[in-house]
């Protein structure tokens, strides 16, 4: 990871629905980190360390189970944050948190983290309702994987990934697609390769470019619709007093 001195909130959606007065709480304890494709954040077992809160990257949440390849249950990308069981009380991660795209995050200390949680109950609040999402992404996401034919589950990778990184375009080889879908290669590429011949995306050496986004939309699953992709429905509801406090 690379390091520079923090920017300013606004395209990490927690820190941005913070009035300012909560921000520069956490301003000096903030660190921006450039992530890089492939590096681990968490393994499973092991002690939360840091809490990211992404603002260009993506990071998922992979199980792992005995000798299976590991699955994708959760992306987090600028909507939220990585480190969520701390919220909780936990210390300890339960599942390997891969960086899949390079980008930019903020980055505290855990412990830091929690002393400024335990004092601000609106980070608290914020923080909590992005983590209650999480969760019914995370379940949601094991159910679309058992029920789901691998065409309309790529689609809403696809689509999550556009929402959490804010482009249409982004590089993701079909090996790693496969891996994060948990099945194989080629399945990867026959679904890709029909949304392709029906101009839905395009795609060149891992490049991928959703082209009608309609269309995508039309060819994922009703969990793509139920809400797994929406970005920031855990935003507090200001009160007067702390609108004029921000």
């Amino acid at each position: 990871m690379a390091y520079s001195s923090p920017m300013q909130p606004s395209r990490n959606l927690i820190l941005a629905s913070l009035p300012k007065a909560v921000y520069q709480k956490l301003l000096p304890s903030l660190t921006s980190v450039q992530l890089r494709d492939g590096d681990i954040l968490y393994e499973a077992g092991r002690t939360i360390k840091f809490v990211y809160f992404p603002i260009a990257s993506l990071v998922s949440f992979l199980s792992l189970v005995d000798r299976h390849l590991p699955l994708e249950v959760g992306l987090v990308g600028r909507e939220g944050m990585v480190g969520a069981p701390l919220a909780l009380g936990g210390l300890v991660s339960t599942v390997r948190a891969l960086v899949q795209g390079t980008g930019e995050a903020l980055q505290i200390e855990a412990e830091r983290f929690l002393q400024v949680m335990q004092d601000t109950p609106l980070l608290e609040k914020s923080v909590l309702l992005y983590v209650n999402e999480l969760l019914g992404q995370v379940t949601q996401t094991a159910a679309c994987n058992r029920f789901h034919h691998i065409d309309a589950r790529l689609a809403r990778w696809l689509l999550m990934t556009r929402d959490r990184v804010g482009s249409a375009e982004f590089h993701m080889t079909h090996e790693f697609l496969a891996a994060m879908l948990g099945v194989r290669r080629e399945g990867v590429t026959e679904a890709a390769s029909l949304f392709k011949a029906q101009r839905l995306i395009d795609y060149s050496r891992g490049n991928i470019i959703i082209q009608n986004h309609e269309g995508l939309e039309a060819a994922s699953c009703s969990c793509y619709a139920g809400g797994s992709h929406t970005l920031a429905p855990w935003r507090p509801t200001l009160s007067p007093a702390v609108r004029r406090s921000s």
